[in-house]
């Protein structure tokens, strides 16, 4: 088995939960997930499959849309609504003009500190452990990419945003950081993830499989949610040389990594520069012996 599963995580469930579903049908197939969605969020999940679970690296370089709600006049230690939410004083609501430009304003590549209530590890432990157990949690800035923003409703106290970002943005951050430059604080209630790449929340299927070929029947091809990155078809000879994990010469390649595949279009390899020649090492391989 070999292939992605566009998922649609239902709310309360962790993204793990979803994995396990779908582990518990076709063990002992290895199932992974890219890109974690909390348990208030819902939407696109992608699941990796077999030999896919490979290719995680590069499916989280794919950029990510979401439809974030928020409620203004509030803040919270999770940043969301299931954190200890405190109410604001907000001394001016702030008019729909004030708020567009607010929100306009965090369009483009930034430093983003990420929340406290984390998977992210400090020291080797998780954040969200260390915050819950009050401790410390000391976190680095990190620079995230908003590709698009804008302003999908809004009647104070309620927000609601769609961003299209790089991987690694945190949206109740994002919430966080609008709240503050509005001077009203915000806490998220709300998050649905629309889309990863070419993988759109209206294709997604529930987590609900029967059997080891209800999974199989859904799988989609790689390639589909890589269709970003460069791709080499690739004749017989070198499919051979490259199934022997021997390197390739490559002309016309404009960047250091390539997809090679079959002329059906099946992933065969990824293949990476040797710096400063026209060689191409296959990194990942996934001929079916």
């Amino acid at each position: 088995m070999f292939g992605i599963l566009n998922v649609d995580k239902p709310k309360g469930m962790t993204s793990r939960d979803v994995v396990n579903v779908v582990q518990r049908m076709i063990r002992p197939v290895k199932v992974g997930h890219a890109g974690t969605l909390d348990p208030l969020a819902t939407g696109v999940l992608v699941l990796l499959v077999g030999r896919a679970t490979r290719l995680t690296e590069y499916i989280h370089s794919v950029s990510k849309t979401y439809v974030g709600t928020f409620e203004l006049g509030k803040v919270s230690n999770t940043e969301d609504i299931e954190g200890e939410v405190i109410g604001r004083n907000v001394l001016a609501v702030p008019n729909m003009e004030t708020v567009k430009a607010v929100v306009a304003s965090f369009l483009g590549v930034q430093q983003q500190m990420p929340p406290a209530f984390s998977a992210l590890k400090v020291n080797g432990k998780r954040a969200y452990d260390l915050a819950r157990n009050g401790e410390k949690v000391e976190l680095q800035t990190r620079e995230i990419h908003v590709l698009q923003i804008e302003v999908v409703a809004y009647e104070y106290p309620v927000l609601t945003i769609e961003i299209k970002c790089s991987s690694g943005t945190y949206i109740r951050s994002l919430g966080r950081d609008i709240g503050e430059a509005l001077h009203t604080g915000a806490v998220m209630t709300d998050l649905q993830r629309t889309s990863i790449g070419a993988f759109k929340i209206g294709q997604a299927v529930a987590p609900e499989f029967d059997s080891a070929g209800a999974v199989e029947s859904l799988l989609r091809n790689p390639l589909e949610i890589l269709s970003g990155f460069h791709e080499t078809v690739l004749e017989e000879p070198q499919q051979r040389e490259l199934y022997h994990g021997r390197p390739i010469e490559l002309e016309n390649v404009p960047g250091d990594l390539t997809l090679g595949v079959s002329p059906d279009q099946q992933l065969l390899s990824v293949l990476k520069r040797v710096e400063g020649t026209v060689i191409f090492k296959p990194t990942k391989n996934f001929f079916i012996d």
